[in-house]
């Protein structure tokens, strides 16, 4: 099965027009996916390739458009290059023997405020000569023929600790018996569950686990057929407080989402966000924040059940607004930014939505972390990560 391009390692390359940039991923790919002109500006929107790239593994590479591109088109491929920033957990800029001026070193330090790890790339460099400092590469998109190798030994340095955390098989042992919780999602394509329930049932398998799927309606059937309490209890978010009454205290007791939450983001950070809810007052905006766009059904869960949620536990009029896509916009006006699972996007893009958050002081939390303290639970749902 390939992996989803959500749980590959991003690698985004940026740069002036005509340095190489698009001629480097080709290079990487083994074939033209990129389209290269001696003509400034030809690289025009954001191309991705994903491939497995040995010994680094799944990974997903970026290619932008120019960052020097002055007309009033160019600027609005500048705008898209620099929304995906967010999304890379490493960069790599690409000059040529010239060096680096003001671009590249804002580039750098766009970087470094995201904490993204960063490879230059000096191409066309048969000139250079002199070093400019660490996490440098020189090479030639013609003539390197060992450059897939010592790309390759380069990122292996970059690649953030941890980016591969478990969904939950850090949480169990081999041969527990887990339950799974997992309503018909009614946004669920027919005959299929949603990705973070398939996602956690491979990651259970791959940990030899013993897995029990079942409806909420089928729960206590399950407790009965076993012979003793299972080790873990997920549940859908939707299903939290139904679940929680049939499940005894001392089982563990969490759900997809919030697994989710400290698998793509910070679980600590959507905690400490979630309790901005009690300080909430009437007017008070809230923007819910979905990485995916998709057609909302009559009681969504982030259009209509958080909010109808949140207006309950609080007693406050407030205002909700969404927000879908990869792009990122202005949150400072909001008290309180909701983000979804982020099933379809990767870690990276979360991390720096919080980090962006943070540096505003505006509190970001996600959809289960928000379901289970509006219902009173959270602690229970958080217990395991602690324990």
């Amino acid at each position: 099965m390939s992996t989803l391009k959500s749980m590959r390692l991003h690698i985004g390359f940026f740069g002036k027009t005509n340095v190489g940039k698009s001629s480097l991923i080709n290079k990487i790919v083994g074939q033209d996916v990129s389209i290269v002109s001696e003509i400034a500006g030809t690289t025009t929107d954001i191309v991705e390739k994903s491939m497995e790239l040995l010994p680094i593994g799944p990974i997903t590479l970026i290619d932008t458009a120019g960052l020097d591109d002055k007309t009033e088109l160019g600027n609005k491929r500048i705008e898209k290059t620099m929304s995906v920033i967010n999304r890379c957990d490493i960069a790599v800029i690409v000059c040529d023997f010239n060096g680096l001026d003001d671009t590249e070193y804002d580039l750098i330090n766009k970087f470094k405020q995201l904490g993204i790890p960063y490879l230059v790339i000096m191409n066309k460099c048969d000139e250079v000569q002199n070093n400019i400092g660490e996490n440098v590469l020189y090479t030639s998109a013609k003539n390197d023929e060992n450059f897939i190798f010592k790309f390759k030994d380069a990122i292996l340095k970059l690649i953030p600790e941890k980016y591969s955390p478990k969904i939950v098989g850090d949480l169990v042992k081999p041969k527990d018996v887990v339950i799974l919780v997992t309503p018909i999602d009614k946004e669920a394509p027919k005959g299929r569950l949603i990705l973070p329930q398939v996602q956690t049932i491979r990651d259970l398998l791959d940990n030899d686990c013993l897995v029990y799927v079942v409806k909420e309606s089928e729960l206590q059937n399950a407790f009965d057929s076993l012979k003793n309490n299972p080790a873990l209890v997920v549940t859908d978010s939707q299903a939290f407080k139904t679940v929680s009454e049939i499940v005894p205290d001392e089982v563990p007791l969490t759900s997809f989402s919030i697994l989710f939450a400290r698998l793509k983001g910070d679980l600590d950070s959507f905690i400490e966000g979630s309790t901005a809810i009690e300080n909430l007052k009437d007017g008070d905006k809230i923007l819910i924040l979905e990485s995916c766009t998709h057609h909302a059904i009559e009681d969504d869960i982030g259009k209509v059940k958080i909010p109808n949620l949140i207006r309950k536990k609080t007693g406050k009029n407030l205002i909700f607004e969404h927000f879908s896509g990869h792009d990122f916009p202005d949150i400072s006006e909001y008290s309180l930014v909701i983000h979804c699972g982020a099933c379809m996007t990767n870690r990276r893009e979360v991390l720096s939505r919080i980090l962006i958050a943070n540096n505003l002081k505006v509190p970001i939390t996600n959809y289960g972390v928000v379901i289970s303290y509006c219902l009173g639970i959270l602690p229970r749902a958080t217990k395991i990560f602690t324990s």
